[in-house]
Order: C-alpha cells, then sequence, then structure tokens
C-alpha cells in the first residue's frame, strides 16, 4: 500500500509538526508533500526523521522564504496542483489547506484536522476588522474565495480526525461532517514526576497577546504571590516592566530549565484559549496541577479539582479567585502524572494506527 502525508507548510517544529513526526513513525515509508518546506537540517532530523518533501510551485517563487505566507490566494491551486493519484491512503495534517488535496473515488483520504482555516471562520472578524481600505476588501473576497474553496473540498476527505473536542465541534458546524477525536502527541516521557514543590507558581508560552501571559503577570502583580514566567516574543519587555518584585520573568529558557520549573513548581497557571494545548499536558507528566481558563482544548486533558482548577473568565479576579481556590485543595501529584501519560506519544501513534485500520477495513484497501 503507497502513503502520500500532505502537510500545510514545513517552516518551523511546532505543535503542528509534532503530529507529523508520530505520523511518519508510524508510517514510515510514506511520502511528504507541502506548500513549502523551508526546515533546516536540525528541523529536518526533529520532524521529517531526514525524509525529504515534495513541495509546491510557491516553493520557488521570489521571497517564498521569508514571505511565502504572501501567496496566500495560490495555496488551494499548490495544495491541488499535487499528483497523487498513485497513492492508496492519503493521510493529510491539515489547519489550513492541507485536507484540499484532489483524491480519487478509489482512494482513501484521512484528514488529521487541527482545525477548519480559523483566518477563513471564527477569527474572519478578528482577522479583518482593523484592516484599512482597500487592503480590507482585497483580503474579504480572497477569505470568501477560500472559504467557498474549503466548504467543496470538505466533501473530498473519507473521514475526519479532530485533535480536541473543540475541533470536533468545529469540523461538525464548518463542514457538516462527524470526526473521531485522537488527542495529539505530547512527549510526556521527557517530563518526569517531582512531587516535591516549592512555593512558587509557573507559566511559560510564547510572549504574544492571544496566549494571555501579561493578564497572568497582572492578576499576579495584584495577589503579590510568587511567579516564574518563561519564554519569549513580541510582550517580553512590557511584561517584564510591569512585572512587580514578586515575579520573576526569565525571558527565554533551554528544555532543561522548562522542565526544572515545570517539576518544582507549586501550579502551572494558563490563561489562553486553546485548540488543545500541549504544554499543560507536560506540566501534569511532571505531577504539576493546572490553573486553567476552563475553555476550549485544555476540557479534553484538566479534570478540575483533580488535577487542576479552572477559571471561567479571562481577567485578573477570575484568575485570582481561582488561585485561592487552589490552595485549599490537596493534589495527589503521582495520580496527576498518571493521567498525563493518557495523551503520551505512544498512546497517540496506537490510537491513529487502530482508528485507520479500521477506516481501510470498511472500505476494502
Amino acid at each position: 500500500m503507497k502513503i502520500a502525508i500532505i502537510h500545510d507548510w514545513l517552516v518551523t517544529n511546532a505543535g503542528a509538526e509534532k503530529v507529523l513526526r508520530a505520523i511518519l513513525e508510524v508510517y514510515p515509508d510514506a511520502d511528504i508533500f507541502s506548500i513549502v518546506d523551508f526546515l533546516s537540517g536540525k528541523e529536518r532530523n526533529e520532524v521529517l526523521i531526514g525524509k525529504q518533501t515534495t513541495t509546491s510551485f510557491i516553493q520557488h517563487l521570489p521571497s517564498a522564504r521569508k514571505h511565502f505566507r504572501n501567496y496566500l490566494p495560490l495555496f488551494p491551486k499548490a495544495i491541488e496542483s499535487f499528483d497523487l493519484s498513485a497513492y492508496d491512503l492519503i493521510i493529510s495534517s491539515s489547519w489550513a489547506f492541507a485536507k484540499g488535496v484532489k483524491t480519487g473515488k478509489h482512494q482513501i483520504h484521512i484528514c488529521y484536522c487541527h482545525t477548519p482555516i480559523r483566518y477563513a471562520w471564527d477569527l474572519y472578524d478578528e482577522y479583518t476588522s482593523d484592516l484599512k481600505q482597500p487592503k480590507k476588501f482585497l483580503v474579504q473576497q480572497v477569505l470568501k474565495s477560500i472559504r467557498k474553496w474549503d466548504l467543496e473540498t470538505s466533501k473530498n476527505v473519507t473521514n475526519y480526525i479532530a485533535n480536541s473536542t473543540l475541533v470536533q465541534d468545529r469540523i461538525r458546524k464548518t463542514y457538516g461532517r462527524n470526526s473521531t477525536v485522537v488527542h495529539p502527541p505530547v512527549d510526556t516521557s521527557a517530563f518526569t514526576l517531582n512531587d516535591q514543590k516549592e512555593n512558587f507558581y509557573f507559566t511559560a508560552s510564547r510572549l504574544v497577546p492571544y496566549k494571555k501571559i501579561k493578564l497572568i503577570v497582572e492578576a499576579f502583580n495584584l495577589s503579590g504571590k510568587p511567579l516564574v514566567v518563561a519564554g519569549s516574543g513580541e510582550e517580553l519587555k512590557e511584561i517584564k516592566s510591569i512585572a512587580k518584585s514578586n515575579i520573576t520573568v526569565l525571558g527565554y529558557v533551554d528544555d532543561e530549565t522548562m522542565r526544572s520549573h515545570m517539576q518544582r513548581a507549586r501550579a502551572f497557571v494558563f490563561a489562553a484559549l486553546e485548540d488543545f494545548g500541549i504544554i499543560p499536558v507536560e506540566a501534569m507528566a511532571c505531577g504539576t496541577p493546572v490553573i486553567a481558563y476552563g475553555k476550549g482544548g485544555i476540557l479534553d486533558t484538566v479534570i478540575d479539582e483533580k488535577t487542576g482548577v479552572f477559571f471561567d473568565q479571562q481577567n485578573t479576579e477570575s484568575i485570582n479567585k481561582a488561585v485561592e481556590k487552589f490552595e485549599t485543595l490537596s493534589f495527589d501529584h503521582q495520580a496527576i502524572s498518571r493521567h498525563a501519560q493518557k495523551f503520551s506519544t505512544q498512546v497517540f501513534k496506537t490510537k491513529l494506527k487502530k482508528y485507520i485500520d479500521e477506516c481501510l477495513t470498511h472500505t476494502g484497501i
């Protein structure tokens, strides 16, 4: 059986690429296709196990390496340009365009959907509201065309896999299709249990607005409780400037420093709305409870008052009330670590292969 794996684009090693790596470990002989591939040698080994990809014509367009997203209107044509006629099974790893590849009626196409295209659907207003004319009009027309294409190509997918119940709901609302949830792989083996906790809270992320790290800092400014912040990004300078003496802002840290803080922290604080959220699972693998905004993918991973505590609004008062509630509870750190193993890379690979095998059996391939 010949297998093709389609990934939107390869420019960094982030969450979707960790999913791709795990899929490749299940199907090591598969061929890989992507709109562009600008991975470094180190990233190629980490993501693709050294394999090469087949890329689209966008790979060779002017300034594509730095500005390939400027060719967004061409992405549907680029993904449809791949000739997959020789393959029996197509697996797309898609948060944007990969699921739109052309397939034949005798092929099976399984889409691992990280989310439907967010800037064309649920984040459309957020992406377009602040644009000035005439750019706003042009972007709206492009996204209108992409929405139409996205709906049409959604019918060509044989089966959908969603990365969380939140995304499962989006797939149902956007495409009118059912899906099976298989949570993304988390390298829980790299985050080992430590049940000797110290008296500080920890948060870590890229320091960009939607991650809400600044909000967490503002909440701990008010409470005066000890907080350690790790991560770099556009908000780093501002976060350093507002952080009071009870808050330590580390900036970028290496993996070992990250693990050490995860293991020793009293709790990990997470205020973003994410489709899944890998880093809270890493914290739980260390036996560390999670204080989190109780919406989105976090509802699939954290159990309120068992492996963490939820707050219901993204504001300082709600965060601080959750921290106060957390301090009245006791947690079984070993049980929290065991719970995190449900989201391990091996569990992902086992569930993925079992589901795809069932799909192949039903179609007779």
